[in-house]
């Protein structure tokens, strides 16, 4: 399989043009990458060593595509330069002062990706049905008996699958830490309150999405 262009449209659709044939993996690549990337993140937070190479190479990913897009537009340019400049400040800030955040940006970042892929989906393939979607693509290359909207379905489930496992297992790695370690109530508290306030702002955001 080989890229041959990607085109991204003002209105958040686009097109990409790929030679190959291996449609049950191109067409839903797209939403359950974006979430099983987001869960890659979420488990990469709870540990600092991982959480600066998460951050490490999600900062490569962005200047590579700098480098190797072309007709980017400037908005776009403007916001993955800005998205570098952040994490290289919180990364400064994370090695040469007591503000440590690194981890709950990384956190953050991929609660974000993991619910914005539950949503794209929601909204593209199940609320309602467009013929050229992925999923009625993939629906017509599947064997199976179901149209787009209940791939879109299956999709969706897995995202969830992709999100809720990723932090039940970063909340249960933590919590086997702090046993391991001795950690205060409080501090376990402050963790698992700093997660639900994490995910309350994604679906804040989200929830603004829905009512633009």
């Amino acid at each position: 399989m080989q890229v041959e262009g990607i085109q991204v449209h003002a209105d958040e659709g686009g097109i990409t043009q790929t030679r190959g044939r291996i449609y049950w993996l191109i067409l839903p690549a797209g939403y359950l990458g974006s979430s099983f990337w987001g869960m890659v993140l979420i488990l990469a937070s709870t540990n600092l060593l991982t959480a600066r190479i998460a951050a490490g190479c999600f900062v490569v990913a962005l200047l590579l595509v700098l480098c190797v897009a072309k007709n980017v537009m400037w908005n776009t340019n403007g916001e993955i330069r800005w998205v570098c400049c952040f994490l290289g400040v919180v990364w400064i800030l994370q090695e040469t002062t007591k503000i440590r955040i690194l981890r709950y940006i990384i956190l953050f970042i991929g609660v974000m990706n993991s619910l914005f892929s539950v949503y794209d989906i929601y909204d593209d393939l199940i609320s309602r049905r467009v013929h050229c979607s992925d999923a009625e693509k993939f629906a017509e290359v599947c064997p199976c008996p179901c149209n787009g909207v209940g791939w879109g379905v299956i999709w969706g489930l897995i995202s969830l699958v992709f999100l809720c496992g990723a932090m039940y297992i970063g909340l249960e790695g933590r919590l086997m830490l702090n046993s391991s370690l001795q950690f205060s109530d409080e501090n376990l508290r402050f963790r698992l309150e700093f997660v639900l306030l994490v995910v309350t702002i994604t679906i804040t955001t989200i929830q603004l999405r829905f009512n633009r």
